[in-house]
Parts: C-alpha cells; structure tokens; sequence
C-alpha cells in the first residue's frame, strides 16, 4: 500500500488529510506531518500494519500533536485514584474514554495495546460508549505512560475536571434485569396455556391445575419486580396530582393479576397472566430502545466538563502539575498555547491572545498586556503566559456565569400529549366500567366483577404507550445515526411544535475552525506570497498563524531581522526585501479606514493591499436558512459587533431580527420575550453566553464540532456537520406525532373488539390471548415500519 492519489492532491497515508507537501516520507508512504509519520513507524515496528489493512487511512490527524507534559497531573496519587477503578498488587484498572473512536482500526489497535506496552495486561473496548478498559501492572509501567502512549498513536484520552466527580451514564442494568424475567416469565407462561386454548378434556383436571398453579408462580416476578417502574411512576404522579399515562397501565396490571390469581385459586378459570406478563414485556423493551440512544451523551455539563483535569503551578521556579480545585490565590499559572485559563487572575508575564468566543461569543481573539485581568474561560492562543491568581477556581467569572439562577431551572419543558390522551383515556374507561356495573347489577349481579374486571384488562391504554415508546425510540435512534441527539422522547414533541429558529453567529452559522481571508490590492506574486507567508510563520498571533496557513509551502525562507510589535504588526527581510504585516499605522503610516479584522500587507515600502478576515460561514448555511425562512420566524443573537451585519441580512431575509453586542442576559430575554407572545422558540447555540437562552428555549440545541467535547447544558446536540439537515430532522419530529396518533387509533379497533366481549362478560383466555399480544405487535410493527418509512423518505 502507499499513499493514495486523488483530484485534491495526496492523502496521507496515515489520516487520509490532503499532504500539502510531499517531503515527509517512510518507506514508500507519504505523510501530511511528521506526527503521522511517527505513529506508522511505531505501528510499524511492532508489527500492527494490519490497523491500515482494516480500512483505507483510518488514523486520526496528528499535526496538532500533544504537549510533552500535558499527563504528568497522573503522577499524582491523589489525582489517578480518582480514575482508577479497581487497583490490586498486580494488577490496576482503568477506563479511558476516547472520542476519537470511529472504525474496526480503532477496535484493532487499542485492544493490541500490550504490543506497545509491555506492562498493559490487556484492554478491552466498549465501542458504543467508546472507552476502553485498560489493565496493566503497577510494577512495570505507569497511568501517565498509558495515557501518552494512546495520546502518541492518535486517541488521546478525554480526561476534564468532571471526570473526577462524576462517571458516564450506563444502561440501568435494573431495567434490563426485569426485561429478562419479564420475557422469560412471558414465554413460559404462554407455552403452558395452549392447552387452556385448546380445551382439556375433563379427565385432565390434574394437569390443568399444575398448569395453572405454575402461571400463577411465574406471574409473581412480573407482577411484584418487572412491572415495578409502573407502580412508583404511578404513585409519584398521583402525589402530584397529576394523572400519567403510568397510572391507568399500572391500574390494569394490577386489576389483571388480581382477577386471574382469584380465578386460579379459587378454580373458576385460568386467568389472564399471559396477556398481563405480555404486556409488561413490551413496554419495558420499548422503554429500554428509548433510553439506549440517548444515555452515551451527556446533556447536563457544566463548567467542570470544559475545565483540564490540572494545570501547572510554578512554584520556586519549578513546574509543578496541580489539581484545579486546589489551585489558591496568590498562585502563579502557567498556560500554554491552546490551553484554557481556570482562574481569573491578573497577567505577569507573556503576551495573550485569548480567544473568549465561548463565554462572550465575541469571535475575535483579545490581546491582552502584562498587568491586564484575564478571566476563566478563556484560551490562551499564543506563546505560553503566566498569571497570577486573583480568585479561586469556584469563585471565577465562568463559575459565576454557571451559576446563574436560570441555569438552575430544571422544571420540565412540557407535558406529553400522551399524558393528556391516556387521561381522557382513563375517564372513559371508568365511565363504561361504571355503566357496565349499573347495567349488570339490574340484570345479572353476578356477572358485576367478571365485566367490570375484564373492561380494565382490555382497556388499558397500553398500545397507546406502546406505540408511543416504540415510535420515540425508532426515531431516537434515527436521529442519533444522524449525529442529532435529543435528551430524552419529550425533546421530540417540542421540536415538532417550534415556529420561531433563534441562531448564535459565532461557532452555530460560523465555524469556529475556519476564517476566510479575503485580498484586496495588487496581486501578490508566488515570490511574494511565499515571502508574507514566511514572515507570518515567525509570529504566534492568531491573524499570523491564518496568513501562515493560507500561504503554507513546502519550506520556509529564513527571516532576518524579525520584530514584533504588540498590537501593531511584524516585520523583516525576507529573501532581500522589507515586509511588514500588520495596521494601516504600522504598514503604510495613515489612519484605517476599513470596517472588521484587516492586515495591511507592504513589501519594499510599498503598500500592497490588504487581507479582510471573514468569518467563515459553514458551507450549507444559505441553503439551509433559505428553506427554514419559509416555514419559521429567524433570529440570530451574537455578541460580535455589527460589522457582519449587512451580510446575514442578505442571508436570513429582511424578515429576520438580527442583534448585535448580545450578552447572556440579553439572549436570555430575547427568549422570553418571544415565548410572552406565544411563540415556541428553538434556540442553536454552541457557547457558555448561550447557556442561560439554551435553558430557556423550548428547545435549547448545543451545536458542536466533535459530539463528545464540551457543550453547554442543552435539550439536544448536533454535530456541525450536520445542521444542514436541520429541516428534515424537524420534520421527521413531525412525522413522529401523526405515527403514533394513527398507532393509537389501529389500538382503538382492537379496543372496541375486545370490549364487545368484555362488557357482557363473555371475555375468554383464549380471546385475550389473541387480543392482547396480536394488539401489542400489530402496534410494534407498526410504529418501526412507518418511522423507518418516513426516514428513508426524508433521505435520513
């Protein structure tokens, strides 16, 4: 194998990424970046190449690398016990969760991960909640050599201060435990009553009686463990006095095990265990693919979530890794390029550039001084800074920010229209039990309890749940496969009613990871192109790493005479001539004149032009608000200044309300202003300034470049590439409402058949028994193939 050629140029062998150069070589391989190159010989040596033979270029990009020193918080005791979750003489156990996650290579390489280090014992991979388990010996390696050795070959492990606090929701193996003896019970107890369906002849009293005897022991597990969620959902709604659709299921389980135990003991029948045993087993399967989408993603984070695990203290001119909730004031911080600032505190050394966009929403990185306040939350994205800590980690702005009162608001968004159905639902079913009662008691007294009982046991709205929690956990799973991850079943209703979309600019319609740099001037030469972009690789500026990136070459030119002006611009000689990057001051001597982020460019003391930073609209953007202005009211909310404005205006349409200079409070009453007036608003939003309108929209959607990273506390999560399906995800939420409305009629029919039997207290085993299960599947079969049908129509 070798690297693959495409129209774009060469991949690399490694990641797949276009190589901008080809003079990073191994063998016959070509590489985007030595980090690439690093990890195929390491793979190499040890005989791993089959991790390339699995897929075609499955490693992960290595251009970024990873700091020498960023695990060394592991060599602390106190910090590793905290993840490590078994530890013996021999052997310690840890999990490491890793995003990176996403092919067969994956599975591969990290369960052969005691061919790269012999102290590893074994690790196994969990590859839906995308951890891994490690064991190794304490005796021949270290937590912190792990952690580099998967940071080295591509799946750095995802470690924050939450981790610490709080471990990754399972699957509720209790659920799943009463599923299993829901089914068992369910199939036993259906396989000993086809005789009861098939008529026993009288000489075969005696085994009808075991038979019998034995549904009745099997129904207990069910009816006291299985159908246990039932009975406590009931019992909280009720002291609420609130009537769920629990309440009435949980009224006929009850009912059902009542009447067929007294039929049982008493030898006037079988009973009806069957249909009751049946019927929880089908709910707690739908309520189980409900609740398995959603539990791999954490949709309640906080600020703990986004926060590094330690950060280094210099102390006595020593750097010393330290946990952030022991950081103290009076503490110096040192911050490296592209890593977040916990504490606010006040510059002592360095030059910052600090990028806020996720607290303040403003796109622009902030220079900052020696002696100037920086405050947490930002991310430092030049050289490396100290600052001196002026207030703990918990008293911090961003901690401040986190805490606001309504982020505290966990009241539910709204009530399913399922509760209100299955309310009417019960009263008409206590209405005809009522007037069943009345009928018989004027006719036939005796048949009072048979009718009465047998109405609760074939009016119960379980199809309606069924239908319901079956539809939810198809399109759930739909979604999620879409990468658009909804906090729980409730989400999809509110979706499906939103009529007014409220958009952040910064990281929601822009990508955070892209600018456009737009010239303007007298064409640059190659030369010269090659010469501003060398000039602009010496700076760490974050307006010079763009123009470095935007003129990248397979090799540099050297800079004599290089100068940094903070604030200002750079200069120096480069391959003979003066260049100077930088303000319209600095580069040419004369006031700017020109709106947003520019660089004036000038060579041999001549002005050339000069380069517009944009921000970079992702690509699908236009076309997806083109058709979302057609059937929603559009807003967009940013905290960036307006000079932007006139080019979203065109975008969203004269119809949409565009604010500037927006604050969290000031997005979070834009909110609630528009709910006064009715309307159901949807908030898209990627940063902590937007957590407070996230919480107060009916539907509050984290945007975000790589799912598993942090976003603020949300209803729901999109990945960034995916938005451009935003209107097909709206409208399948929609679809969802008319499958289980139609779901709920198709168990209407079955209802009217059964109670026709029921109300003159003719209702046989045998008649539930084919009732109530062909109702139960009728309804599942129903509800998967119209919620796959819809999706497949959507394109989804």
């Amino acid at each position: 194998m070798s690297a693959t050629t495409t129209r774009a140029g060469v991949q690399c062998f490694h990641c797949g990424e276009e190589c901008t150069h080809t003079q990073i070589k191994l063998e016959d391989k070509v590489f985007c970046c030595e980090g690439c190159r690093v990890v195929y010989s390491v793979l190499s040596q040890e005989g791993l190449t089959d991790y390339y033979a699995l897929n075609e270029t499955p490693g992960i990009n290595q251009r970024a690398g990873v700091r020498k020193d960023k695990f060394a918080f592991l060599d602390d005791p106190k910090l590793a016990e905290s993840l490590i979750s078994f530890k013996g003489e021999s052997q310690v156990h840890v999990n490491f969760y890793m995003p990176q996650m996403h092919c067969s290579s994956c599975l591969y390489l990290l369960e052969n991960l005691h061919r790269l280090d012999e102290g590893v014992i074994s690790s196994k991979v969990n590859f839906t909640r995308k951890e891994a388990t490690v064991v190794f010996h304490p005796g021949r390696t270290r937590l912190r050599k792990i952690a580099e050795l998967l940071a080295r070959i591509g799946y750095e492990p995802y470690i924050s201060l939450h981790d610490l606090k709080e471990k990754r929701p399972a699957i509720d193996r209790r659920m799943v435990y009463r599923l299993g003896i829901a089914g068992f019970c369910f199939g036993n107890i259906m396989l000993m009553s086809f005789p009861e369906y098939l008529g026993l002849d009288a000489s075969d009293l005696t085994l009808r009686g075991m038979f019998r005897s034995l549904n009745l022991l099997l129904s207990l597990p069910v009816f006291l463990y299985s159908a246990y969620p039932f009975y406590e959902s009931s019992w909280k709604s009720l002291r609420h006095r609130f009537l769920n659709i629990d309440a009435p299921i949980a009224l006929a389980v009850i009912i059902t095990f009542v009447r067929s135990a007294w039929e049982v003991l008493s030898g006037t029948g079988a009973g009806y265990f069957d249909s009751m045993t049946g019927i929880v087993f089908f709910m707690l399967a739908g309520r189980i693919l409900q609740d398995k989408t959603y539990r791999q993603l954490s949709f309640d984070r906080d600020y703990t979530s986004y926060f590094p695990v330690a950060v280094t203290v210099l102390k006595a001119d020593l750097a010393q890794p330290t946990a952030l909730p022991e950081i103290k004031y009076g503490d110096t911080l040192l911050i490296h390029n592209e890593e977040l600032i916990p504490a606010d505190g006040i510059l002592t050394k360095g030059q910052a550039y600090i990028d806020y966009s996720f607290v303040t929403g403003e796109s622009a990185p902030v220079r900052k001084e020696a002696g100037e306040m920086v405050y947490a939350g930002g991310k430092q994205t030049g050289g490396n800074i100290e600052i001196l800590v002026m207030k703990e980690v918990a008293q911090s702005y961003l901690t401040a920010l986190w805490g606001r009162e309504e982020l505290k608001n966990d009241a539910p968004k709204g009530v399913s229209f399922v509760h209100l159905l299955s309310r009417y639902f019960t009263y008409i079913v206590f209405v005809l039990a009522a007037l069943t009662a009345w009928y018989w008691y004027a006719h036939d007294p005796a048949r009072i309890w048979t009718s009465v009982t047998a109405i609760f046991i074939i009016a119960c709205p379980c199809a309606l749940l069924l239908s319901n929690t079956f539809t939810n956990g198809s399109i759930l799973r739909i979604l999620g496969r879409n990468q658009f991850y909804l906090r729980s079943a409730q989400t999809i209703e509110s979706v499906a009613h939103i009529d007014h979309i409220v958009f952040d600019k910064t990281g929601t319609l822009t990508s955070t990871q892209q600018q456009e740099l737009s010239y303007f001037g007298k064409p640059l030469t190659e030369l010269q192109q090659q010469q501003v972009g060398s000039l602009a690789s010496c700076s760490v500026h974050p307006l010079s790493k763009l123009l470095a990136r935007e003129f990248e070459t397979a090799g540099r030119w050297q800079v004599a005479h290089f100068a940094e002006l903070p604030g200002e611009g750079i200069s120096g000689s480069v391959k003979g001539a003066a260049v100077r990057l930088g303000n319209s001051q600095f580069v040419n001597h004369s006031p700017d004149t020109k709106e947003g982020t520019v660089v004036y460019v000038s060579i041999d003391g001549e002005m050339t032009g000069y380069f517009k930073v944009n921000n970079h609209y992702r690509q699908d953007v236009p076309d997806l608000v083109n058709e979302l202005r057609k059937r929603y009211r559009l807003s967009v909310l940013t905290g960036d200044n307006e000079s932007e404005k006139q080019r979203l205006q065109q975008l969203l349409g004269d119809r949409a309300q565009l604010l500037f200079f927006q604050k969290p409070n000031d997005k979070l009453d834009y909110i609630k202003r528009l709910q006064e007036k009715g309307e159901r608003v949807m908030m898209i939003g990627d940063g902590l300034n937007d957590a407070g309108a996230l919480k107060q929209a009916d539907v509050g959607v984290a945007i975000s470049e790589d799912n598993n990273n942090f976003t603020p506390a949300s209803d729901a999560i999109i990945a960034a590439g995916k938005l451009s399906l935003l209107t097909r995800f709206i409208g399948l939420c929609k679809a969802n409402y008319r499958i289980v409305v139609a779901s709920f009629v198709i168990s209407i029919i079955y209802n009217i058949i059964g109670l026709y039997f029921a109300v003159q207290g003719n209702l046989a085993p045998v008649v539930a028994a084919i009732l109530m299960p062909s109702s139960s599947l009728g309804i599942v079969l129903v509800t998967f193939g119209s919620s796959y049908w819809m999706a497949k129509k959507m394109k989804l």
